[in-house]
């Protein structure tokens, strides 16, 4: 039978951003932003849990609370449309086109229903019959106390700082000619982003809106509920024998169930007097038919137990109903659905009930302003602090607008999401620094995500320096069009410390920065300098630069350098009755002559290329092949910082990182740890950041220099799988000062991967206030980039060799031949 839409629309108008029902009830909506999934500690959820507790007895006798959370199956658009996007970039978001996930949008709907108005049941549902607006709807007197407490309810949840709430207008709820409203959106089952569309809805063989059959499974009765429930389960998937991983009571009905559908949670407010005197009233009754039947004992107990807890514990009696609307547009599907909500209420250890015949009403209940509408025999007795056990307390992961961050995926769908973890934590003040301390086993991704993440900053216009043991970054280096420094036989490492490039002078920071590195050069670890030398080696190195003003043909190099000592200086010094044991510059001159032309190490300091190291935007010094060598490690390490400190002082306005990766060896030698020690305390205030990456934390609390200085100044720490060291994590969190929650989330890492996608996870904590878990997953273009196997490395070389030295035509090349199957890795 065909029925007139106009007569059983349970609402009549949309005024003051409240919805009003044509039986007078009165509707105040939020949108709400709620805590990401997974991002929860115990503590939170009991927090959460009891915020909601509180918020409900502020409402007053009469009021409805309808929590309507929507979960819509969508997939993420590419957008490759910007000329700017590099190769990468381009392959990148190629990579995550069309990947599904689920979207989430949360509603909180206040309803306040005339007192004249009798609790609705199946037989008087709006659908079936309606009411003219009793007198008292349009009085705003007797609703100024509602709107109090729905503005106390508010604050009340948004105090608790895991949710924010956003009154909805009267535009967001009505249609307009373009969009739809969220009144429009929940009769027509439509998109969040969809324009107005018209679907006939069909009740009489179940649910039909359109084209998409739907089933609606409820818990409203209290036999089907758990004997026990909290404001959080165990994800078994994600927790150890030692640790336990948390998500919401209700999670398993809300993000965690994949398929489309809304989770309609409604809470009635009672007056508590009469509900007692009711039950009392039944427990007498009871008490007079006890000794007939075991079954009025039990009843009677159970009225009393009821009784007994809300007097002593002054608990808030409520009346509340729970329904999972889910839909496809598949009917074959739809048995399918069925066993995922049957599966996902057994998490709960609840009992799924599939309605049929009640369906219509409760699902005519769920448009937005007309909770008031379900019918009461489909609702079950209990108190406010059960009742919130079955609210959905997470959603989706967030991603940030800010233009600074990385891009990394969602864990539970593997949707991208931009992470900023520099600029927007302090902003927020979560963090007071940028510097980051990765730690990872051998093979756990550590290189490979830091690579993802380099390349990311460089291409937001960063400049990077790199320590490197392993050659993890030549293929990056390269793509990126950067300097790389390393050492061989064939080809020595080379710099020349004394050329000033365009923006650089010889400024106090230059002459201080040639002057240690000569000391390194001439005086041994433990062996200190005297006054007299440090200002012999000033004016020296003045006198230096001076002549090289009125010499213009003097190429500036160590070798001239040398020459000028030796020619200039030393008589200079004679003449001026210098005494050898103020500076003995012929045992200066002796101990560096090795650094001259002809010596052992001439080619360190004497650079033929003109390098101007302050505008290269990415430079990678490769000490694999000199960490041990007594002479050129020293040198090495202090031209590395003197270059890095160059660009932290004079670069301005530009995001400078340095980077020290495997670098414990260096960081025994005292004068690269008093370097180290110095820029993590001071790189800051120079729009600069600090990253150590090691593989095991012995490597950098084995420096007692830097042990603190380190770990005390890196707000954000991210580790990879650290199940290695799963006997003896408690050492690693104690050290880096993580909480229990944090401690799940590590040891959760790549527990529940999918196995049909290749990718590892990373664990992000910034400042020990937000940490996440994500996934690290690239292109097979970026794969090739970042990747430090050797197998792979040599055979994207061979492509590379083929395709004239260009890189990122090898990686296309090889890329196309594993995904043709031609290529296996």
């Amino acid at each position: 039978m065909d029925v007139e839409f106009q007569r059983v629309f349970p609402l009549m108008d949309v005024e003051h951003d409240c919805i009003i029902s044509k039986r007078g009830d009165v509707t105040l909506v939020f949108r709400a932003s709620l805590p990401e999934i997974f991002s929860l500690s115990d503590g939170d959820f009991e927090t959460f849990h009891q915020s909601w507790i509180s918020a409900l007895k502020t409402l007053p006798q009469g009021s409805i609370v309808h929590k309507q959370d929507w979960f819509e199956g969508k997939y993420y658009q590419a957008d490759i449309s910007e000329a700017d996007e590099s190769f990468l970039d381009r392959a990148s978001e190629r990579y995550f086109n069309e990947r599904p996930y689920l979207d989430h949008q949360c509603y909180i709907m206040l309803t306040k229903s005339p007192a004249s108005r009798k609790g609705a049941n199946s037989l008087f549902s709006s659908l079936i019959r309606g009411d003219l607006v009793p007198a008292e709807t349009i009085q705003i007197d007797g609703y100024r106390d509602f709107f109090g407490a729905c503005g106390q309810f508010k604050r009340i949840l948004e105090d608790s700082g895991l949710v924010y709430l956003e009154r909805m207008t009267g535009d967001e709820l009505r249609s307009s000619r373009d969009r739809a409203g969220l009144i429009e959106r929940y009769i027509g089952l439509g998109d969040s982003q969809g324009k107005p569309a018209l679907r006939d809805i069909d009740f009489s063989d179940g649910i039909q809106v359109g084209d998409r059959h739907c089933q609606l499974f409820t818990l409203s009765d209290a036999h089907d509920l758990p004997q026990l429930c909290g404001s959080r389960i165990d994800y078994e998937r994600y927790s150890t024998d030692s640790t336990r991983f948390s998500v919401g009571f209700a999670s398993p009905l809300g993000q965690l169930l994949g398929c489309d559908h809304v989770y309609n949670q409604y809470i009635f407010v009672s007056d508590e007097q009469k509900v007692l005197k009711r039950l009392e009233r039944k427990r007498l009754r009871l008490q007079s038919l006890s000794a007939y039947s075991r079954a009025n004992r039990a009843a009677r107990d159970a009225a009393e137990d009821f009784l007994n807890e809300a007097i002593t514990h002054q608990r808030l009696p409520v009346r509340a109903h729970y329904n999972v609307l889910a839909w496809t547009n598949q009917p074959k599907d739809l048995p399918s659905i069925k066993n995922k909500v049957s599966s996902a209420m057994a998490k709960m250890d609840a009992t799924c009930k599939e309605e049929s015949v009640g369906a219509p009403q409760i699902f005519w209940a769920g448009i937005p302003g007309n909770s008031a509408d379900l019918p009461m025999n489909d609702t079950f007795e209990t108190f406010a602090e059960h009742a919130s056990c079955f609210l959905n307390l997470e959603s989706s992961s967030e991603t940030s607008l800010s233009p600074t961050g990385i891009r990394l995926a969602d864990r539970l769908t593997g949707r991208p999401v931009h992470v900023d973890i520099s600029d927007e934590p302090i902003l927020k003040g979560i963090c007071t620094n940028r510097n980051k301390f990765i730690l990872g086993p051998t093979g756990s991704g550590k290189s490979f995500f830091t690579n993802h993440m380099l390349r990311s900053y460089h291409q937001q216009g960063s400049h990077v320096v790199l320590v490197d043991v392993g050659h993890s970054y030549r293929g990056l280096c390269q793509m990126a069009g950067g300097r790389y420094f390393t050492y061989s036989e064939q080809e020595p490492i080379r710099f020349n410390p004394f050329f000033l490039g365009q923006g650089d002078s010889l400024d106090t920071e230059k002459k201080e920065s040639i002057k240690t590195l000569l000391l390194a050069l001439w005086k041994k670890d433990d062996e200190s300098f005297r006054r007299s030398e440090y200002v012999a080696l000033s004016n020296a190195i003045s006198g230096y630069f001076g002549f090289l003003g009125s010499e213009p043909e003097v190429w500036p190099c160590f070798d001239s350098f040398y020459e000028y000592l030796r020619d200039l200086y030393a008589p200079s010094l004679q003449v001026d009755g210098v005494r050898p044991s103020d500076f003995d510059i012929a045992n200066f001159l002796y101990v560096l002559r090795p650094f001259y032309k002809g010596g052992e190490f001439d080619y360190l300091l004497n650079s033929p290329e003109a390098l101007n190291l302050l505008e290269e935007r990415f430079i990678v010094f490769e000490l694999d092949n000199i960490k041990d060598h007594p002479i050129l490690f020293p040198v090495v390490t202090i031209i590395i910082m003197e270059v890095f400190i160059a660009k932290m002082r004079k670069v301005k306005g530009v995001r400078k990182i340095i980077l020290i990766e495997e670098a414990w060896k260096a960081l025994m030698k005292e004068g690269f740890a008093q370097y180290i020690k110095y820029l993590f305390k001071t790189v800051r205030k120079f729009f600069g950041e600090a990253v150590v990456v090691t593989q095991d934390i012995e490597d950098i609390i084995s420096s007692p220099v830097v042990r603190q200085t380190i770990i005390n100044n890196s707000d954000c720490k991210i580790l990879m799988d650290q199940r290695k060291f799963l006997n003896r994590f408690e050492h690693i969190q104690k050290l880096l000062g993580l909480t229990e929650k944090e401690k799940a989330m590590v040891l959760s890492i790549n527990r529940d991967t999918d196995p049909e996608q290749k990718y590892k996870e990373v664990f992000i904590s910034l400042g020990g206030v937000h940490s996440r878990v994500y996934r690290n997953q690239v292109s097979l273009e970026e794969y090739l980039c970042y990747t430090t196997e050797e197998a792979e490395r040599v055979k994207l070389m061979e492509y590379t060799v083929l395709n004239d030295g260009d890189l990122t035509r090898g990686i296309a090349e090889m890329a196309r031949d594993i995904r043709n199957g031609t290529l296996k890795i």
